[in-house]
């Protein structure tokens, strides 16, 4: 449908008719479009804000995650953000009046070898600079920590350790998709469902005007959040090209079970993760797809794969179902970090996107950001190391290594 019902007559976000004018235009119906919009309206009083999204809100990588949050990244430009969204989320419930049933579970990052437990030392060590709580445990406590889990010699890749990271856990993407949008449609914020953006207006290197497929907004300042789309928005309709590649990325889930998974685990060595989701699901996913595209095509590769590495780390869930399974669209950069600009290259045209799979994660911190960087035209000293230029100036950033380092080859 278009909308949620509340009750009868009543939606959740309100169906308007297309202005020709609002004072910005949000490309994108995802979560860090509407956690911007949200943000504009309630700190910053701009509430003539326009959402324009070709599909319905939550259609791309918003709705296809696995809803875990954490703050435990590698480097000291990624924490601040990531440590500033998992402390929002209890805040946000609050003020969205909307349970977004967040649960901090905690996040296990399982280690295979001596070198991926050297590298996790590191991560600790910053994370906890950083004021971000994460421990370094061993084999032993892993298991306290996860009775279900194989710590025995006798996998393909032995437990060795893990990064524990207590803050971390899991949230329902639906419902910070919904709870956002009720709310920033209550503050004034418009939100057009099945309206294509076909080109973005540009005079004198300033934001003028969008075109979409309902027609004409003349607005001067434009929030390009479209996810896997916002690197082909770009290049297409501004001649920008960002150094984004899209890939897909899959995920599935069983069969409900009884409890018995309390922690998000998850491991590099063996390209899986897992949590068990309110309903009992055990949720799980893998790396990405490794070749460009814009498919959300599944493969029976990634249900074997799934099923092999679920096996080896929890036993337990030898012969459980997979019930359902699905893929979206990772934008991601060379460094594993987002792009976070404006004003630089177009006067009033702002970029949030190349997340990767991290952008859920983010969303209310950046949300938060964005919208004072759009109000004010000043760009918070949080979002300052992650513009564009870094790969102009050969600046990329070390999150990378977030992932390698996990791996027993390295």
């Amino acid at each position: 449908m278009g909308f949620l019902m509340l009750k009868k007559n009543k939606r959740f976000w309100q169906r308007v008719a297309l202005q020709s004018h609002y004072d910005a235009v949000i490309i994108g119906g995802g979560l860090h479009g509407l956690a911007t919009a949200y943000f504009l309206a309630r700190q910053h009083g701009m509430t003539n804000v326009a959402v324009v999204e070709k599909e319905y809100i939550g259609f791309g990588g918003a709705g296809r995650n696995t809803a875990i949050v954490r703050a435990n990244q590698r480097t000291p430009e990624n924490i601040p953000l990531y440590r500033e969204a998992l402390e929002l989320w209890p805040v946000l419930t609050e003020e969205l009046d909307f349970n977004l049933m967040f649960n901090n579970c905690g996040n296990l990052n399982l280690m295979h070898s001596e070198a991926a437990m050297n590298a996790a030392r590191m991560n600790v060590a910053t994370a906890q600079f950083h004021g971000v709580e994460s421990h370094l445990i061993d084999a032993r406590q892993c298991k306290e920590l996860v009775p279900a889990l194989n710590i025995s010699e006798d996998i393909t890749f032995p437990i060795i350790g893990a990064m524990y990271h207590p803050p971390g856990g899991i949230l329902r993407h639906d419902a910070v998709v919904w709870g956002l949008a009720k709310s920033a449609s209550r503050l004034g914020v418009h939100i057009h469902q099945h309206t294509e953006t076909t080109s973005i207006g540009v005079e004198n290197h300033k934001i003028v005007s969008v075109d979409t497929n309902r027609g004409k907004i003349y607005t001067p300042r434009v929030l390009l959040a479209a996810g896997g789309y916002s690197a082909a928005i770009s290049y297409a309709m501004l001649g920008i090209k960002l150094p984004i590649s899209v890939l897909t990325i899959q995920a599935m889930v069983t069969q409900p079970l009884k409890p018995i998974l309390d922690h998000v685990v998850s491991s590099g060595a063996y390209h899986a993760y897992a949590n068990q989701t309110l309903k009992g699901e055990i949720a799980t996913g893998a790396h990405m797809d490794p070749w460009p595209n814009y498919t959300t095509h599944t493969t029976a590769y990634y249900i074997k794969h799934q099923a092999e590495a679920l096996a080896e780390l929890l036993p337990c869930l030898r012969g459980v179902k997979f019930m359902r399974h699905w893929a979206g669209l990772a934008d991601m950069t060379p460094d594993m970090a987002p792009i976070l600009d404006g004003n630089d290259l177009i006067e009033g045209y702002y970029m949030d996107c190349g997340w990767g799979y991290f952008g859920f994660k983010s969303c209310a911190a950046t949300g938060k950001y964005m919208a004072q960087f759009m109000a004010s035209g000043q760009c918070s000293d949080i979002l300052k190391p992650f513009a564009l230029r870094r790969f102009a100036q050969h600046r990329l950033m070390g999150e990378t290594a977030a992932l390698v380092n996990y791996s027993p080859d390295n």
